[in-house]
């Protein structure tokens, strides 16, 4: 077996055995698959190396129909980190918060937005004008103006292209985010980096777990999260489709 090790010489406590919990915690869901820790310690964590092959249509619809089952396994609450970590999550090299919420919309607002509109807006990627409509929109997100019936769902939390791995055995995830959320959030994610074969991810997704009506025009309101970790440290095109994406919500 052939491994692969990250090394960050910076790296806060807990830092890469968040990881390792969160490929822990999405593994036991016994869907989608995950990469394989060896061994993680302070500032270091060892995985299995994935040997990568091009994309198919099939490997999407199995992966799709995987990702429904992740999600399905649940977690305690909106906001809820993997069992067996200490409660710090990371997004990238970012913080990020863990929370016991019953709702989804005052946690998600709370801790999936806001941290990082305020960061945008130090670094001068979202202006103060554009931050008032953001948090317009987040005030209806967090009154509960787009809560429903869902349960907390296992959410892998960072699922962009580059956390989506094609090997020979079909997709194996990596560098999660992982905590308890809204379903439709990590599928918003592939939806604003992309994906290849991405209508065949959602096609295998809904041959498993069915979505509630109208989930794409609300696949703005659950790109808010990326998107404003997105313009706290990539740069102003990102600010301002964090801009454009609660516009969106607003009008919903």
């Amino acid at each position: 077996m052939t491994d692969f090790t990250k090394t960050r010489v910076d790296a806060p406590p807990g830092f890469f055995e968040a990881e390792a919990a969160g490929l822990a915690w999405l593994a036991e869901a016994g869907g989608a698959r995950v990469v394989g820790v060896l061994e993680v310690g302070p500032g270091r964590i060892r995985l299995e190396r994935v040997t990568e092959t091009s994309p198919s249509a099939a490997a999407a619809r199995s992966f799709g129909s995987a990702l429904a089952r992740t999600h399905s396994a649940g977690a305690a609450a909106f906001g809820a980190a993997p069992d067996g970590g200490n409660g710090q999550l990371f997004i990238g090299r970012r913080p990020m918060a863990s929370a016991q919420d019953a709702t989804w919309g005052s946690f998600y607002a709370r801790d999936r937005v806001l941290p990082f509109l305020a960061i945008a807006q130090e670094a001068r990627t979202v202006d103060d004008a554009e931050a008032a409509d953001i948090r317009l929109a987040c005030e209806r997100i967090a009154a509960g103006d787009f809560d429903d019936d869902e349960p907390p769902a296992r959410l892998h939390g960072d699922l962009w292209a580059g956390n989506v791995l094609w090997s020979r055995e079909g997709v194996v995830l990596i560098d999660p985010a992982a905590h308890g959320g809204h379903r439709e959030t990590d599928l918003s994610m592939l939806h604003l980096f992309g994906c290849p074969y991405l209508d065949d991810v959602v096609e295998g997704y809904l041959g498993e777990h069915a979505l509630l009506s109208g989930f794409e025009r609300r696949i703005p309101l659950h790109q808010l999260h990326p998107l404003a970790v997105h313009a706290a440290g990539h740069g102003r095109s990102y600010g301002r489709a964090l801009h454009e994406a609660a516009l969106r919500v607003l009008a919903l």
